[in-house]
């Protein structure tokens, strides 16, 4: 757990020195990091939410037995979102460089 928060100290203070250089890539950063919240808010309380209709209703299969193993093993799921982050910044960046956003010049324009 320490070597995943210290690894995600590092990597979030050279995401915001990069973000606030440009109000641009504040901009993309912010949307960027709320998107993937959203993702990983979802996911969790998709998995808790289906846990709980599992075991309340007593359902079998595969499928309730894979949500009860995620439920008992929170661990699994914390690596799982490691992934929904690392993906979604290679993609951002990806993206970011692909569309050019870095060329645009945005200046508040005067009344």
């Amino acid at each position: 757990m320490t070597l995943i928060d210290s690894t995600d100290g590092v990597l979030m203070l050279g995401a915001y020195g990069w973000a606030f250089m440009k109000p641009i890539r504040k901009l993309y950063y912010n949307i960027t990091i709320t998107a993937v919240s959203v993702v990983v808010a979802v996911l969790i309380a998709g998995v808790e939410t289906l846990g709980l209709v599992g075991d309340t209703f007593k359902l079998e299969g595969p499928f309730w037995a894979a949500i009860g193993s995620l439920n008992d093993n929170f661990g699994v799921l914390g690596y799982l979102i490691i992934g929904v982050f690392a993906l979604a910044w290679l993609a951002s960046v990806l993206i970011y460089r692909a569309m050019g956003y870095d060329k645009l010049d945005v200046t508040a324009q005067s009344s």
